[in-house]
């Protein structure tokens, strides 16, 4: 069973985004360095570990970009980890979704792709990369 790895906020004025998160939910937000320079804030919603591994169990961290960059999304999405990303691509197109942009390479940690469900959801699919 693929699980809900992380989810993403695209944001307009990231600073302003981010004393939100931090203010109202007590959230720890941090820089990620992203191809290109884009701008990408990891979100920490619960206790993490030095390196950025949950320490508790039911809850799931997130990201923030600027929004109109590289990320497709406009509206708050969630990404589900899978093991083998062509797979999870083919078994989209078979069951009626459709995959939007190229597979991206993120910082030497994993792939990442956009599709969208038949109900026009975006959702993002990652898959872990071995170094």
């Amino acid at each position: 069973m693929d699980k809900v790895q992380h989810f993403e906020i695209p944001a307009d004025d990231m600073a302003r985004a981010r004393k939100f998160y931090e203010t109202t939910f007590d959230w720890k937000t941090m820089d990620f360095p992203m191809p290109g320079g884009m701008q990408y804030a990891g979100l920490h919603t619960g206790p993490v570990d030095g390196k950025g591994v949950p320490t508790e169990p039911c809850f799931i961290n997130g990201g923030m970009f600027k929004r109109g960059g590289q990320f497709i999304p406009t509206s708050p999405t969630v990404a589900v980890i899978v093991s083998d990303i062509n797979v999870s691509i083919a078994k989209v197109k078979a069951n009626g979704g459709t995959v939007m942009g190229e597979i991206m390479e993120i910082g030497g940690m994993g792939l990442y792709v956009y599709v969208k469900d038949t109900e026009g959801n975006l959702i993002g699919i990652w898959q872990d990369v071995k170094k």
